[in-house]
């Protein structure tokens, strides 16, 4: 990208990550939480480093939001890298029980350790670790099977530790959400701002939006059964063969047809509707 449109404010992160440092010490196994559309851009820098021995478990959520065949590719390629990867959709609950009994087994081989020491058995410590918004809370809850953290599609909800009981073998830590204090790749920035990842007052909607629309067009590829342009096309109206030409004509003409002119607010009602899944299943990232 030559230019930057994402400025960096992490704001609340750093003492989100001194708690979070402090509270390592306490868990037995993390369950990190990354969003399926973005899995390499959701993977924290540090992980390795703060994790270090302990358990870990990987967690791709929205697995509704991209095409199977993405879905697959991705798993292959976590499997080659010697990691198994397990896919839910914390808002329908899919996925969530294979989640929870992964957890409870890797929680059982440390008891079966504990027992062999002398040491008397309890619940496994998880906690659960990832960007903002990218599903930790909706997990939890889904976990529980009851609402017990706050949960929003809106990055920096979780600003305290809290832990929640899942049975008598699971305790889960609600973490906030941690970003890097620096990303200077601007791709990597670019695609945590569409999946709504990074507080909004980061970047500017529409040039986010006009990014997202030269996106697209790399969509069109034969492995996708639904092609992301064509839902584009019947959704507003517009056909976007004028973005290959023109991103902004073609925001400006959608504006034209469904916000009365104002292309900001058309730029917000594209990303929206991306956010909710109603522009068909995109891959922002493919292994």
């Amino acid at each position: 990208m030559s230019t930057q449109i994402i400025q960096w404010y992490p704001g609340h992160i750093a003492k989100a990550e001194r708690q979070l440092n402090l509270s390592l010490a306490k868990v037995d196994l993390v369950i990190e939480v990354r969003d399926a559309r973005i899995p390499r851009s959701t993977s924290h820098p540090c992980l390795q480093k703060w994790i270090k021995n302990k358990k870990h478990l990987l967690v791709l959520n929205r697995r509704d939001m991209i095409h199977s065949t993405s879905l697959s590719a991705w798993d292959n390629w976590f499997r080659q890298q010697g990691q198994k990867a397990l896919w839910c959709n914390a808002k329908d609950g899919t996925g969530t029980k294979q989640i929870k009994e992964a957890a409870i087994q890797l929680g059982q081989e440390l008891n079966d350790r504990r027992k062999s020491r002398g040491m008397q058995q309890r619940a496994v410590r998880a906690l659960t670790l990832g960007f903002p918004n990218v599903g930790k809370s909706a997990l939890i809850n889904r976990l529980v099977n009851r609402k017990v953290v706050q949960s929003s599609r809106r990055a920096g909800v979780t600003r305290s530790l809290r832990w929640v009981r899942v049975g008598q073998q699971l305790d889960l830590l609600d973490a906030p959400g941690v970003l890097p204090s620096r990303l200077e790749n601007q791709e990597a920035a670019l695609r945590l701002a569409l999946c709504d990842d990074i507080g909004q007052a980061s970047y500017d909607v529409e040039s986010v939006a006009i990014r997202f629309l030269r996106i697209i067009e790399q969509c069109e590829q034969p492995r996708f059964s639904i092609k992301p342009c064509h839902v584009l096309e019947q959704r507003y109206g517009i056909k976007l063969k004028e973005a290959k030409q023109n991103a902004h004509l073609w925001l400006k003409s959608a504006a034209d047809h469904h916000t009365s002119g104002n292309t900001n607010r058309m730029a917000q009602r594209l990303l929206d509707d991306f956010r909710k899944n109603l522009i068909g299943p995109i891959s922002l990232e493919l292994p």
